[in-house]
């Protein structure tokens, strides 16, 4: 990740604002938004001591290299955690990741991060080829949990699987063709939910790292979810079980 980025979007920005507000360099305000969103955006900025610049809309959506509801903000890079292992050292309870492989969507990422923090995942690891990456677009995406979730790129996913299984990680992989469905799955124990990009599925060799495959029941016409659907389902599954055991 470069040493500056441009995140744009009120949910993205309001979260690093209450986050990690030494992060934020600047930020670039639509001149003409006088609505409440814009009012309480600049009130939490004085609040922290970030500084707001106002501007024309289109220099605005300029710096967004596309739509960015009139708000965009230079910052800094955050690190939630060093690496994986930090993660797992400070955890009160068994680990529960997201493994994604081959999500290049950054509008998907996003939406599988929104899920990882709605359910409490505590780290998302996904490939740095053929992934999305927290490019702006999915840092908007996410709504504020690029904040709150902490997100990792490694070199060889299926390296870090075998890495997650020998430290006591059941690797629990979706597919559609799996026999065993969700529930067959046992996720109050330290667990790593492997999902695949919708169609294309998981690759081969991440399939093979898998301790177990499974499916989500379906009951419609449609034959597979999108990711982030797929996520969601599963990811509240794990936390069901988790509450009740």
């Amino acid at each position: 990740m470069s040493s500056r980025q441009f995140i744009h979007g009120f949910h993205a920005i309001t979260a690093r604002l209450r986050h990690h507000p030494e992060s934020l360099q600047v930020i670039y305000l639509d001149q003409n938004r006088h609505d409440r969103r814009a009012r309480d955006l600049m009130r939490a900025a004085a609040d922290r001591g970030v500084r707001v610049i106002l501007t024309d809309g289109a220099r605005v959506d300029e710096m967004a290299r596309g739509k960015s509801q009139g708000v965009v903000a230079q910052a800094l890079p955050i690190q939630l955690a060093r690496d994986l292992d930090e993660v797992l050292e400070n955890l009160n309870e068994p680990a529960l990741l997201l493994v994604l492989d081959g999500v290049t969507d950054p509008h998907n990422l996003g939406a599988c991060l929104r899920s990882a923090d709605a359910f409490g995942v505590h780290a998302v690891l996904a490939p740095k080829d053929r992934a999305a990456g927290l490019s702006a677009v999915a840092v908007k995406a996410a709504s504020g949990a690029a904040e709150s979730v902490p997100y990792f790129s490694v070199t060889n996913l299926s390296r870090s699987l075998r890495a997650l299984r020998d430290q006591g990680l059941l690797c629990i992989g979706a597919d559609d063709a799996a026999p065993l469905t969700l529930r067959d799955a046992d996720f109050t124990v330290p667990a790593a939910l492997v999902l695949g990009a919708e169609g294309a599925g998981m690759r081969r060799l991440t399939r093979e790292h898998c301790d177990m495959l499974v499916r989500i029941p379906m009951y419609g016409q449609v034959e597979s979810l999108n990711v982030s659907v797929s996520a969601g389902v599963c990811l509240y599954e794990a936390r069901r079980q988790r509450s009740v055991s």
